[in-house]
């Protein structure tokens, strides 16, 4: 059949894409800013039909939807995250949501496991179809064309707004199920500025990075400082799981040309994009940028591969021995492990690779009486319940604003030693108190 006849077929209204759902479906989420916002604010709506009892699973959502928060859906659709982002946080406290421990390159694996026997509804966006039927993931496909690969029912936003883009994103009409024309802004993040403390991590992590490596980077203001100061660096490659707005900039001042990736060489390679209009527009149909599945981007194995692999990320507290709390502050989910375990290991599976965790010295909390106090983001332990994202044994270089220290293959004893020299410094005999009275050592 002609594929525009075909398109036109799939065509629906929003009320009869809701028709499509069934009670105890498995459904999907594409990740971040290629949520299908238009379907997913209307979805709660499915219980007008007498649909309940389905699970739907997602990361890293960017708005915030009414099955979220109101606790009357919780029967219909039961959300489960594997990155929380604030609207999840805050409605996990009404017992909607769940979280999902996993790595990111076992992402489809696991929710696969899941899902068992039931069906599998992928909700996901599109760029606009070409005169040959085939349409892109766009801004990522960590999960999903494997989602479509394994017979899901394939129910999506086309936005006319969307980029083209090359790599696994590739979908023929053939696969989609039913479609909802849309065209409205896509999902931006807010530009995280550069401060001081940041301006001086990531002048600390640039100093390690040679020229020709390959790197990894997340979101923020320290992976944006990290951005910046590489300004002064030749022949980067990137192979990322998240491309960003600072990567951009990269490649456009020359810094990134990929000409000494070992994989995919002359090519940035990413799982996904999430950013600013400018990224967008850096993305459509450049062929140049490869978005290719997760399980293969950020599978250990294959970074591992990469030429100078350096793996750069932050976490949110380290203890003593080394240990990385980066997705809970205590027994409170606050985002997720996301890639950092797969990065991490996988850079330091290249005979050269570096692996960096990053964070403040210190930071401003609440006591139980609800005034703001100071304390040390490095500690002798990790708060009560607080979830190991990387463990000691995966830890290699530790960078705050006071200096690196280089933990890879470093005893108890030694680790104690240059943790506490990258301290405040106002917490630094209380630490080295600590540590003896602990017996950390």
């Amino acid at each position: 059949m002609n594929a525009y006849n075909l398109y036109n077929q799939k065509v629906k209204t929003l009320d009869e894409i809701l028709d499509l759902f069934q009670s105890n479906d498995f459904i999907m989420s594409a990740l971040a800013g290629s949520e299908p916002i238009k379907i997913l604010s209307e979805l709660h709506k499915i219980a007008d039909r007498g649909v309940k009892n389905c699970d739907l699973s997602n990361c890293l959502p960017m708005a915030d939807y009414e099955y979220f928060k109101n606790p009357e859906y919780q029967d219909v659709i039961f959300t489960n995250g594997w990155f929380y982002s604030p609207p999840l946080r805050k409605a996990h406290q009404n017992g909607n949501i769940s979280y999902i421990p996993q790595n990111l390159h076992f992402a489809y694996t696991k929710r696969k496991y899941a899902a068992g026997d039931r069906r599998k509804v992928l909700l996901c966006s599109c760029s606009p179809m070409d005169k040959h039927g085939y349409l892109t993931l766009s801004l990522g496909c960590t999960y999903e064309r494997e989602v479509i690969e394994d017979g899901a029912i394939v129910i999506a936003e086309v936005n006319q707004q969307l980029p083209r883009t090359f790599g696994d994103t590739t979908v023929h009409i053939s696969e989609i199920t039913a479609i909802l024309e849309v065209d409205y802004p896509l999902a931006t993040l807010p530009e995280a500025l550069i401060n001081d403390k940041d301006r001086k991590i990531g002048e600390y992590i640039a100093e390690h990075i040679d020229n020709g490596s390959t790197i990894q980077l997340g979101i923020g203001g320290i992976p944006n400082a990290v951005a910046n100061a590489l300004k002064s660096k030749k022949h980067l490659g990137i192979h990322t799981e998240m491309l960003t707005d600072g990567m951009v900039d990269l490649i456009e001042c020359g810094v990134v040309d990929n000409s000494r990736k070992t994989l995919y060489k002359g090519k940035t390679v990413a799982t996904f994009a999430l950013g600013n209009k400018k990224l967008y527009d850096f993305l459509d149909d450049n062929i140049a940028v490869g978005l290719r599945n997760g399980s293969w981007t950020n599978d250990p194995h294959v970074i591992g591969q990469n030429y100078k692999m350096v793996s750069i990320n932050t976490t949110l507290e380290v203890d003593l021995f080394g240990q990385c709390a980066s997705e809970s502050i205590g027994h409170i989910q606050f985002s997720g492990t996301g890639g950092q375990t797969d990065t991490a290991v996988g850079a330091q599976n290249c005979p050269e690779g570096k692996s960096f965790i990053a964070l403040y010295s210190t930071a401003n909390v609440k006591d139980e009486k609800g005034d703001k106090k100071t304390i040390s983001k490095i500690q002798p332990l990790l708060k009560p319940g607080a979830m190991v994202s990387l463990s000691r044994n995966d830890v290699d270089y530790v960078v705050t604003e006071y200096g690196v220290a280089w933990l890879r293959g470093q005893s108890i004893r030694e680790r104690v030693k240059r943790l506490v020299n990258i301290a405040h410094p106002d917490f630094r005999d209380e630490l080295k108190h600590a540590a003896k009275q602990l017996r950390i050592w």
